[in-house]
C-alpha cells in the first residue's frame, strides 16, 4: 500500500505554482501537440488538478467545443474553478479515475497527466477511459518511470535511500514500462510511446522540474525508513549548496503514450 501524498490547500496552492516554471510550460505544449484537440471537440481531463490543461485545451476547441475537467481533490477542484470560472465551455466535477462521472461515448479524446502513477488499479482507471471516448476517440496518457531518477551528491547511498522512499507515494513508481501492454488490454489500439528527458544543471526552482521538486522529496521522506527530519533537511539543503556551487545534477525521464478506442470517428462535437 503506497502512503500518497495528500493535496490539501497547502499542497495544492503549492502544487499549482510548480505548473508556472519553464518545465510545466514545455510539458503542457508537449501534451497539447500530441493531443491536437480541434474545434468543436469534447475533451476529458481525468485528474485535473488546478486546471490549467482545462483552460487552455478550452481556447483550442472553442465555443462549439467543451472540456470536462475530473479530479478527486476537493481543494484543486477550487482552484481549478477559480482559473476556468469564466469559461462557459469547461464544466468541473469530483471524481475518480477508477469511476469517471460521464456517460459513455461522450468525449472525442481524454488526457490524464501524472495522475494515473497514483491509481492503484490502472485496469480499471483505463477501462473507464475506453469507455467514455467515442469510437475513434483519443487518449494520452502521462507519466514518469521514476527509475529513471538520478540526482547528484557526494553520499550516494543517501540519494538511494532517498529514491527509493520517495518512491512509496506512488502506486506505480515505472508505469510507463508495463503501460503499452495494459492500453492494449483495455480494448485500445495504435499505442505510440515517445520519452522527455527533464535534466537540469541549474537549480532555480522557478524554472527546473528538479529544484522545484527537492522540497517536496525531502517533506515527503522526512520520518520514514529512518530517515528524520532533520536527515531529510539535510539532504535538501546539500541539493541547494550543489546548486550554489554549480554541481547540481538532476535528470528523469517522463512518458507520453498516446492511443485510439477502435472504431470509425465521429464528427467532433456529434
Amino acid at each position: 500500500m503506497t502512503d500518497q501524498l495528500v493535496f490539501d490547500d497547502d499542497a495544492a496552492r503549492e502544487l499549482e505554482s510548480m505548473y508556472l516554471i519553464d518545465d510545466a510550460l514545455r510539458r503542457r505544449a508537449i501534451v497539447r501537440e500530441r493531443l491536437a484537440a480541434q474545434a468543436g471537440e469534447r475533451i476529458l481531463d481525468v485528474g485535473c488538478g488546478p486546471g490549467f490543461y482545462c483552460a487552455e485545451l478550452a481556447q483550442e476547441v472553442g465555443a462549439s467545443g467543451g472540456v470536462v475537467g475530473v479530479d478527486g481533490s476537493a481543494p484543486m477542484l477550487a482552484l481549478a474553478r477559480r482559473r476556468c470560472g469564466d469559461l462557459q465551455n469547461v464544466e468541473l466535477a469530483e471524481g475518480e479515475a477508477t469511476a469517471i462521472p460521464a456517460e459513455a461515448e461522450s468525449f472525442d479524446a481524454a488526457l490524464s497527466v501524472q495522475v494515473q502513477e497514483y491509481v492503484p488499479d490502472i485496469a480499471a482507471s483505463l477501462d473507464e477511459l475506453h469507455r467514455v471516448l467515442r469510437p475513434g476517440g483519443r487518449v494520452l496518457i502521462w507519466d514518469i518511470d521514476w527509475a529513471t531518477l538520478s540526482i547528484s551528491g557526494d553520499d550516494l547511498d543517501l540519494n538511494a535511500r532517498v529514491a527509493a522512499t520517495w518512491d512509496e507515494h506512488l502506486a506505480h513508481p515505472s508505469l510507463p514500462r508495463s503501460l503499452t501492454t495494459q492500453l492494449r488490454a483495455a480494448g485500445f489500439e495504435d499505442v505510440v510511446m515517445t520519452a522527455h528527458a527533464f535534466a537540469t544543471t541549474d537549480f532555480d526552482a522557478s524554472r527546473w522540474f528538479g529544484a522545484r521538486l527537492i522540497p517536496f522529496i525531502a517533506a515527503f521522506v522526512s520520518g520514514r525508513d529512518g530517515i528524520d527530519q532533520a536527515g531529510a533537511q539535510a539532504w535538501a539543503a546539500r541539493q541547494r549548496a550543489l546548486g550554489d556551487r554549480g554541481e547540481f545534477y538532476f535528470a528523469v525521464t517522463q512518458f507520453c503514450f498516446t492511443a485510439l478506442r477502435p472504431g470509425a470517428a465521429t464528427s467532433a462535437g456529434a
